[in-house]
């Protein structure tokens, strides 16, 4: 919703280039007569030399674009991708000058020019408009939306997602913290982008930017009113080990002398077209340094995470009498694994407490299980690859039906200790090592 105002925006003012052909009527569907002259047009802009002449013909393009509806701006993205990517004789011609010729560096230049895309080029043209940038992001994240498996927009993505994360490099963005106090504009932002524990109102919003709560964000000097990701944080004496009393509106503030712990909450990607540009793992070191910066007393530094797919794991796991448990697990159960899995498909399941130590053991097992060098839980592998350890399971601590259909109400706790963090998220990246507490380590059952 918050990508098609900005593109009804965008259709009402045009993206700025400089003054040059009018404006490109097409159909919103983009029929082929319409891609025909889209193509001709973006062919002819490619080959001027008078860049301000180039950059008119691109924002025109761009304009005729956000006028699209989903149909056309696939055909669009397809015609880009088919029409405008490399020669193959071109490619081959350069591939064999560099393997017989005798002037190897030219013939090494020139198979790199051969291997950029003509889109590639449109690209950086449009991104140098005003409003560019965030027109490329926008792009990426109606890609990602109608690709529907298309090789050819997938290698398209690849381009372009290359050169977003070259724009979003952690040492151009900003690091801001957001307040009560911040424009109107940008706290509905948050409303709107809050993507891990929902904001229902106002009032819960104020409550999350309280004297002892905490939130940052980066931005983009190119996009200096949209935040790209954030974080919230609840400054607590111990290791918070539920979320409602992090959510309460009406639990009295903290004293901030008497906080010893920042729980990270909630992290929340704002870009769908960014997805894949990892601006989370620098967010968070920046945030902790941050703190304790501003809040020396501060000793821990510790999230309470949702786990999303732990039901569905557990439910398969369960699955087929029980394939999927080791011996020790299936000796926790307190029944056969098909009436287990019956049990848990009631709204009553948890009154049920012997039903307790399997699910914590299964979690224990879940979130240090590794696939392919990295952890099979999302959440998991971020925190993991930011350096955290596996600090606590906590048993209900989110009851809500958006908390019990994730992983029957169970979240986690990664602790983060900065002087530990750069070890430990090596370890993980080179050996997928997944470090954990003594606690978590002696839940998992053999």
């Amino acid at each position: 919703m918050a990508s098609r105002r900005f593109f009804d925006r965008l259709r009402r003012r045009g993206l700025r280039g400089a003054p040059g052909r009018p404006a490109l009527d097409l159909a919103p569907g983009l029929p082929e007569r319409d891609v025909t002259r889209v193509r001709d047009v973006i062919t002819e802009l490619l080959v001027l030399h008078d860049s301000m002449t180039q950059r008119a013909e691109a924002a025109a393009v761009a304009d005729a674009y956000v006028a699209l509806s989903d149909d056309g701006r696939r055909n669009f993205l397809q015609m880009l991708a088919r029409d405008f990517w490399t020669d193959p004789g071109t490619v081959d011609d350069a591939i064999d000058a560099l393997r017989f010729g005798d002037d190897r560096r030219n013939a090494e230049r020139r198979l790199r020019d051969a291997l950029a895309p003509p889109a590639d080029r449109l690209l950086r043209l449009m991104a140098a408009l005003e409003g560019g940038v965030k027109f490329l992001v926008d792009l990426r994240a109606d890609l990602l939306r109608v690709a529907n498996g298309d090789a050819e927009i997938a290698d398209l993505d690849r381009e372009l997602k290359a050169q977003l994360t070259t724009m979003f490099d952690v040492g151009l963005l900003t690091l801001r913290r957001i307040t009560w106090e911040a424009p109107a504009a940008l706290l509905e932002k948050l409303i709107a982008y809050e993507a891990v524990h929902a904001i229902s109102s106002w009032d819960d919003l104020k409550n999350r930017l309280d004297s002892d709560r905490r939130c940052y964000a980066f931005f983009h000097p190119a996009m200096p009113n949209e935040p790209l990701v954030f974080v919230e944080i609840a400054l607590t004496t111990g290791i918070a080990t539920e979320l409602p009393p992090l959510l309460d509106a009406r639990a009295p503030e903290l004293d901030l002398d008497r906080a010893d712990t920042a729980v990270f909450y909630s992290i929340s990607n704002c870009q769908p077209g960014l997805a894949g540009v990892n601006l989370g793992t620098a967010l968070v070191k920046q945030v902790v340094e941050a703190l304790r910066h501003d809040l020396p007393q501060l000793r821990r530094f510790v999230t309470l995470s949702p786990i999303p797919a732990f039901r569905t794991w557990v439910e398969h796991a369960l699955a087929a009498d029980g394939a999927g448990l080791r011996a020790g697990e299936r000796e926790l159960l307190p029944a056969e694994p098909a009436r287990v899995l019956a049990r848990l498909s009631a709204a009553e399941w948890d009154v049920d407490e012997a039903i307790r130590p399997a699910l914590l053991a299964l979690c224990a097992r879940y979130l240090t299980t590794t696939a392919e060098s990295r952890a099979v839980d999302p959440v998991a592998n971020f925190h993991l690859a930011n350096g955290a350890i596996v600090e606590r399971i906590n048993w209900m601590a989110d009851a809500s039906a958006v908390g019990r259909a994730r992983s029957f109400g169970v979240m986690a706790n990664y602790l983060y200790e900065p002087d530990r963090i750069p070890e430990r998220a090596e370890a993980y990246a080179t050996k997928a090592a997944v470090p954990t507490s003594s606690e978590v380590r002696e839940l998992i059952a053999q």
